[in-house]
């Protein structure tokens, strides 16, 4: 593995966790989760095996560990895991469309349904939240992921529009 990429998807990270950190919550403190849409971006950039698991341990346990919601840490590990292989197994499938814009942004949507899910599962399922799950997906999930979709399509542009200008050795170079 390549020291610059680690070090580009170290960036990708911090800046996931800066703008989780920065970008106010809504519905009762619930925010958006922009180490997903960064995650995103990594494993697009990165479409290997280890590369997906890096970026799945990082955004799990910093994401994990800057949770607003309540007793977040372990759901937030397993759903980062969940998600980055099963977006990484529709990566493989779609791999020749993936390079486009408005395929990888349906994919990120795909993929924050699929976090929120395995989130609000796990969270329910450890924790026993009082919410039910419906009303949860619908009030908190769904408007994340329309949040993430627009996170994606005015960051991916600008991180491609970077990486084919630097000498990264990535998805986008080949």
């Amino acid at each position: 593995m390549n020291t610059k990429n680690l070090v580009l998807m170290a960036l990708l990270v911090g800046v996931g966790a800066a703008l989780y950190v920065a970008i106010p919550g809504y519905n009762g403190g619930m925010k958006p989760d922009f180490m997903l849409t960064m995650m995103f971006v990594g494993i697009l950039l990165f479409p290997d095996k280890k590369s997906v698991f890096l970026l799945a341990v990082s955004t799990g346990v910093i994401s994990g560990l800057f949770s607003t919601f309540p007793s977040g840490f372990i759901p937030n590990i397993v759903d980062k895991f969940v998600t980055a292989y099963a977006f990484y197994g529709l990566l493989l499938v779609l791999k020749s469309l993936s390079k486009k814009l408005p395929v990888a942004a349906v994919l990120a949507a795909i993929g924050t349904l699929i976090s929120g899910t395995v989130f609000l599962s796990v969270a329910i399922f450890l924790i026993g939240v009082d919410m039910p799950f419906l009303l949860l997906f619908t009030t908190v999930v769904l408007p994340a992921v329309a949040i993430n979709v627009v996170a994606f399509v005015i960051i991916y542009p600008i991180i491609t529009g970077i990486v084919k200008r630097s000498k990264f050795e990535t998805a986008l170079s080949h």
